[in-house]
């Protein structure tokens, strides 16, 4: 081998190796790049595998100007990746081997050779190299450097989609420590200082002048906006599907618990059916009106006694929170329970409050 070239390919390798580790995103484009210098190309591509594993090659890298194409799984470059074994044609226009199969894009370019992109256990695609018509073709030592710069740059491929994985799991994982810690620390404590402020208001009572009523009551809703501003947080921390089931009875008897310390007693709580599959935008719904109810029990019911029934069937998830207290008090802001009527609507559910001097009923439920 021309001692030049073999450092060219020694000194790319290197390079894409380390692009692997530090900067994975771009190892492909420096995969393209080098082989087109290595094999004094005027092209470059990266062709790799689709989804649908059906043979086709889409391009995902070009040495130079953006390249939109699709290979047919009976094209050179899909016979290199499926087998193994480098293709060179003196015109990839004109040879019967290729001809049939060249994308309009690349109809402008004679020479062409393409490698098998990857490594044994992980065919990642085919690696062509082009140039323009009036350049002479490609040499065997050429296409023999290419294939075994191609082995080399497989390789380090597998080795960046290992580490942008193995990434991806660490950010997940960091991801979900965050909005565990602000779900049970930073939300229950909030939520404990606005219920306090309710308290402190209520036991006042008549001490308190119409200005110093609106200042704590201002407060309350702030802790209550906060609240909606975490938790919304907390979903986009954990939303990787929408369609994942959410730990919604850990959420229940967390809820229930804080209610407990605040109230002085324990609610007592049944439930019903699997709790485990519940679609999470109905799971969200669900532990916003469980704390609004509870919310309402411990500033304002004075109740002794609280009863939380959750049930699960084929068709229906039901909420129902009932207390023995002395019934939602007049003039009281009433946003929350509103918000929760909104949401069970447009989930096509039922939202109702019954509310008397010896008690009051939340039932919420919803179709899933």
């Amino acid at each position: 081998m021309d001692p030049s070239l073999a450092r060219r390919v020694l000194v790319a390798s290197t390079e894409i190796t380390s692009a692997a580790l530090e900067d994975p995103e771009n190892v492909l484009r420096l995969v393209v790049e080098a082989a087109a210098e290595i094999a004094d190309a005027d092209l470059g591509l990266a062709m790799l595998a689709t989804e649908d594993d059906d043979g086709t090659l889409t391009v995902e890298a070009s040495s130079g100007e953006p390249v939109v194409a699709t290979l047919s799984p009976r094209s050179a470059a899909a016979k290199a990746a499926r087998t193994g074994v480098p293709v060179m044609a003196d015109d990839v226009t004109n040879d019967p081997r290729t001809a049939p199969y060249v994308p309009q894009a690349l109809r402008t370019y004679g020479p062409f050779a393409v490698a098998p992109f990857g490594t044994s256990d992980r065919k990642i695609g085919a690696l062509a190299v082009y140039r323009r018509r009036d350049k002479s073709p490609f040499t065997q030592e050429t296409v023999d450097v290419l294939t075994a710069f191609a082995a080399q740059a497989g390789l380090a491929v597998v080795l960046a989609e290992g580490f942008t994985a193995r990434q991806r799991v660490a950010v997940y994982e960091e991801r979900e420590r965050i909005a565990r810690d602000l779900h049970d620390v930073i939300i229950q404590r909030l939520y404990g200082a606005g219920v306090q402020l309710s308290l402190l208001e209520r036991r006042l009572g008549k001490k308190l002048d119409n200005s110093q009523r609106a200042r704590i009551e201002e407060a309350v809703d702030l802790v209550d906006e906060t609240i909606a501003e975490v938790r919304a947080t907390v979903r986009k921390l954990r939303n990787t599907d929408p369609a994942d089931s959410a730990d919604l009875l850990d959420s229940i008897n967390a809820e229930v618990r804080t209610a407990g310390e605040l109230l002085g007693f324990p609610p007592r709580l049944h439930v019903a059916g699997d709790l485990a599959n519940v679609p999470r935008r109905h799971a969200d719904d669900a532990r916003a009106a469980l704390r609004e109810a509870l919310s309402n029990v411990v500033r304002h019911s004075g109740a002794t006694h609280v009863q939380i029934d959750v049930r699960r069937d084929e068709k229906h998830l039901l909420l129902r929170v009932a207390d023995n207290g002395c019934g939602i008090p007049s003039g009281v802001t009433q946003r929350g329970l509103r918000h929760l009527a909104e949401r069970a609507k447009s989930a096509r559910g039922d939202f109702r409050v019954v509310s008397s001097p010896n008690g009051t009923t939340l039932t919420w439920s919803v179709p899933v």
